[in-house]
Formats: C-alpha cells, structure tokens, sequence
C-alpha cells in the first residue's frame, strides 16, 4: 500500500489528471450549432450525432444499434477521398454492447458522455482467439469481443473532452473469480491490424479485464489518458500494445488491477508461429498505481520478441515493480534493447524484478527448448523511497542468463534495514552508484552511466492539428446529464 503521507498527493494526482483533461477543449452547448475544436492527426469532414441514429443516454435504453447504424452510415467515407466521418457522442449515459469502429474514423465523447458496457454477457459475441495466443487468456477456445473494437482499419481517432468508457467489469470480475464464465473475458478497446491508432482524452473505467489493446498494429498513440479500475479487480492491465511496433504512451493516468502498461507479444508456440515482435516503443510522463503489479511489465507473453523500448519521467505510488521482464522456458524469443531512466517510486514492494521461470502456458504443447533471450537492460536516474520488501528481486533462467543489466545512480531507500535487499540468480551485468549495493553478478564497474537511445522514433514525429465540428445540441439535452 502506499504510505500514509503519500496518499494525499495521490488523490491530488489523479484529481488534477481529470480536471486537466477536461478543460482541453470546450464542448458545445445545448442548443448551439456553432464549431467546436479538438486536436487529433486527422480531421473528418463528416460529422454525426449519436442522436441522429436513435440513441437514447437514459443509462437503461440498449445504444447497440444506434452506435452499429452510425459508423455503418460514417463508413460510406472511409474509403480514399471520402474525408473520414467523425460520430459524436453527447452528454448521457449510453448503455450499449460491443460495437466495431471503421477507418478514417473519429469517436468524440463529450465530457459527460458516458458510454457503458452492458452487463448482458448473452450480448457481448464470443469470437476467435488471436492467432498468437491460441486460446482466450482466462479460458481454452473463444473470447468475448472488445467493447469498441476494429480490424484491418488506417486512422482510427478514439478522443474527446475527457468523456468515459465504463465497462461496468464488476459483474465480470465476480463472475471470472468464481468460475462461471465460459469463454475470455472482452476489453473496453481492442484494435488489430490497424495503421494509425490515435487514443487521447477519454477516461476508461472498470475495463472487465485489460483497457487498452493494440495487437498486430502500429503507429500508436495513446496521450492523455485516464484508466481507472480497483485495485484489486482481476487482470485489469492499462495500456497493453501486443506485436505491435512505434508506440508512443504519454501523459496518462492508471490505477489498476494488473500492470499499468505490459508490452507482449505472443503465447509460446503461437507466438513463435506468428512471429511478430512489439517494438520501437516509447512510455514517458506515467502515473501508475497498482498494488500487485508492475509500472511497465514485458511479456510475461513475449514469444513474437520484444525490443527497443525507452521509458523515461516515470511516477509511480504504493506499486508493486517498476520495470518487470516476465518470460519463461517454453517463450523463445527475446526481451532486449530495454531502457529506463528518471523514475519516481514511492511506497513500492520492490523496485526491479526480472522472473524466468513464469509458470504460464497455454497448453501442453509448448516447445522445451525454446529458451528466450533477455539482454541489454538499463536503468538510470532511479530515485525510490519507502521500499518496503526488498530492492530487487533479479532471477535469470540457468544456462541462459539474463545478461547486459546496466544500472546507474539508482537509490532504493528501504523501510527498514534488511540484511538481504537483493535477491539475485542467473543475471550478469554492471553497475555505478546504486544504494544499498547490489548483488555481485551485478557489481561490474563501468562509467557511471547507463545507455539511453538518441535517435528519434517514428511515432514521435506523428503530429496532431486542431481539428473543428459542428453539431446541434437539442436544447432538450442537459450539457450536464441531467434535466
């Protein structure tokens, strides 16, 4: 948990990450037909309210054809020319079951729009597993589908003025701790095979399992954020790109059941055939709190690679790990070319934790020999405070250790004095200034800092434009939510 003197500044933390987001940009008022601005990669020339097509915010009223009938009707300009659709969501509350975006597409949720994920599991369709995992996480066979989900799309615009996706997850939660779920359980937002994924503005609440899931897609942004869940809610990941490459993650807010971001890439055999890595991935300027998890965590399904991610300006409170590399016999593939620098810990179990021996496996059928590969790891400008279990725990794979560590100017500073803060096998690397000193495979000497890539990705020159829309609110509709 986090200390007592820091629970204040986190509720100051999160209070300012959603009143930040919502005075971005102004929302029309009721009655008004004039422009209103927003900024996103890409401007729609077409602009439609969810009203037009029957909905209903009471909170009760089903949204699912309504929210189908809209982007069907805004996909007739998703094609080249046609100047993209953009479907506004106003303020109400917009019971609704999964319902698929189409390209050159913008979904803007108003401030106190609020769409909500029914509790209907019968309405939520069972679909396929992904390729790279074989099955469903939770469950062998089938998934349930996303709430808001797509596939083979280009430019998908998911924004607002800080509006919410609440997938109402605790009649999932209850219903997965005690067995009655037959298949996975879906994601507030899933987007595969898509070219251009921008996410920024919105706040996602109550995901039944992971928010955000990119999977065999790239050119990814997701900025400004905030992912709210109990902490004690199962499987309740942030943010989790999966064989994807150029990601950019910044300016967000998570607290959550699971780890705030987990960068993946495949299930064991099904990951290997696949074969497709997560790379060229920058996180910076994350607030993460998760009691049982990790700040940024790879793998532990890692089987396509994972490779050349920066994380940097990093805060995290009452969080389990920082930076965790979970992976395990049976992988294959790599974890490599990972970089932290300039961390913020507060009131962490411990501070670095590597695990080779994650006891995770879709099936029987995984391959012994695949062994994976873990090197090229560093961490620099690492400040932690009120670390109350140990500072590392570090435990490599025998006959494959994990090599490359590099740590610089790193301070762990223990809640009390323990006579063994780092427990470590199987690792080797180098370190300068780190406090209280680690363990001997890791005492190489070096320097005195630790590699940090100066090139600049791809995903960072994505840039963004103001953006305008028209739409009428009826004098009817309560700005607020309320008559």
């Amino acid at each position: 948990m986090a200390s007592p003197q820091v629970l204040p500044f986190l509720c100051a933390v999160l209070l300012l990450a959603g009143t930040a987001a919502a005075r971005r940009h102004a929302p029309p008022q009721a009655g008004a037909a004039g422009q209103s601005t927003y900024t996103a990669p890409s401007c729609r020339e077409h602009t439609a309210s969810l009203l037009d097509f029957g909905g209903v915010g009471d909170g009760n009223t089903s949204n699912t054809a309504a929210f189908r009938k809209a982007v069907e009707h805004l996909s007739q300009y998703s094609g080249e020319g046609g100047g993209g659709g953009m479907l506004y969501v106003p303020a109400g509350r917009w019971l609704t079951a999964p319902f698929n975006l189409t390209s050159h597409f913008t979904l803007f949720l108003h401030a106190d729009a609020v769409i909500l994920g029914t509790q209907d599991v019968t309405q939520w369709p069972v679909i396929d597993p992904l390729p790279s995992y074989g099955r469903g996480r939770d469950h062998a066979g089938g998934r349930y589908a996303s709430l808001v989900s797509g596939s083979n799309l280009t430019d998908v615009v998911i924004t607002g003025n800080n509006g919410t996706i609440d997938g109402q997850g605790a009649t999932w939660w209850s219903k997965y701790k005690s067995g009655k779920l037959k298949y996975t359980r879906g994601y507030l937002i899933e987007l595969m095979h898509t070219d251009g994924v921008f996410i920024s503005n919105v706040t996602l609440v109550n995901s039944p399992a992971w928010n955000i899931h990119p999977v065999y897609s790239r050119n990814i942004v997701v900025s400004g954020v905030t992912i709210l869940a109990p902490t004690k809610s199962p499987n309740t990941d942030g943010i989790n790109p999966d064989s994807c490459s150029q990601v950019r993650i910044e300016d967000c807010y998570v607290v959550s059941g699971d780890d705030c971001v987990a960068i993946k890439s495949g299930w064991d055999e099904y990951g290997i055939a696949v074969g497709m890595p997560s790379e060229h991935i920058v996180v910076r300027r994350l607030t993460c709190v998760s009691p049982t998890s990790a700040v940024i965590a790879l793998g532990s399904e890692m089987s396509g690679g994972i490779r050349d991610v920066r994380a940097e300006d990093i805060t995290a409170i009452g969080t389990e790990s920082a930076v965790r590399i979970k992976t395990a016999v049976g992988r294959g593939a790599y974890v490599r070319d990972v970089y932290a620098r300039r961390m913020r810990l507060d009131g962490m179990k411990r501070v670095f934790w590597m695990t080779g021996d994650y006891k995770s496996h879709p099936d029987d059928g995984y391959d012994k020999t695949a062994v994976p590969v873990v090197e090229n790891i560093s961490y620099q400008d690492v400040v932690a405070t009120g670390v109350w279990k140990e500072a590392a725990r570090m435990q490599g794979i025998q006959g494959a250790p994990f090599k490359g560590i590099c740590m610089a100017n790193v301070t762990a500073e223990m809640t009390k004095e323990r006579k063994v803060s780092w427990n470590c096998a199987d690792v080797e690397g180098v370190s300068a200034g780190v406090t209280p000193a680690p363990c001997a495979p890791l005492q190489g000497t070096h320097a005195g800092s630790c590699p940090f890539p100066t090139d600049t990705l791809a995903v960072d020159q994505i840039a963004v434009q103001q953006c305008s829309y028209s739409i009428t609110i009826p004098a009817t509709t309560s700005v607020a939510g309320t008559e």
